[in-house]
């Protein structure tokens, strides 16, 4: 079953957020637009330099009225060395949100049994606490947060304009489509 317009599994844990230690609960998904994107571990490879573009674009989701967590199946202890010892994940501003007991991994569907880490995985989440857009992939390729940032735009477009969608690419401000039986085969 897809996890598209499914509200968000209760859940409680521990993250690093601007030098404390803070409690993240689902109730934190509510009121406002959430971007959780889930890596394998800290301390490898690809992650900091996902980190590091979701850093690097944080402003952009702040504007959109988003916030972005980091999930890591670490421990919250784990993700403050790492802020502090990697100058990629350093400059993270959004918390990273620990999950050792894979209570959050197992809920959005990307824990791996074998290994005890997370897929690469990125949930869009309205402010109602609802999935709007799923991105699983393999841990090896690694994500580019522009993307994450256009569909987050088009998630929050097609929520106050109902009976729009977005067509292939479309970036904020472009034109969108109604649907009707006058477009059948004419697009």
């Amino acid at each position: 079953m897809s996890l598209i317009n499914t509200e968000v599994q209760p859940f409680r844990a521990q993250a690093f957020h601007n030098g404390k230690f803070v409690e993240v609960t689902d109730a934190a998904f509510k009121g406002k637009w959430s971007v959780v994107i889930f890596m394998p571990a800290a301390f490898t490879f690809n992650c900091p330099t996902e980190v590091e573009d979701a850093a690097d674009h944080y402003a952009e989701f702040q504007k959109a009225g988003a916030e972005v967590y980091i999930v890591t199946t670490d421990t919250h202890f784990s993700h403050k060395v790492w802020h502090e010892t990697s100058p990629a994940v350093g400059k993270a501003k959004f918390p990273l949100v620990g999950d050792p007991t894979h209570q959050l991994t197992r809920a959005f569907d990307v824990h791996i049994d074998e290994e005890g880490l997370a897929l690469r995985g990125t949930f869009v989440i309205n402010p109602e606490g609802v999935i709007k857009t799923v991105e699983i992939h393999s841990n090896e390729i690694a994500r580019d947060v522009k993307e994450t940032l256009r569909k987050l735009k088009a998630a929050q477009f097609t929520a106050s304009h109902p009976g729009q969608v977005c067509p292939a690419k479309w970036q904020e401000g472009a034109k969108t489509i109604t649907p009707s039986l006058d477009l059948v085969g004419k697009i």
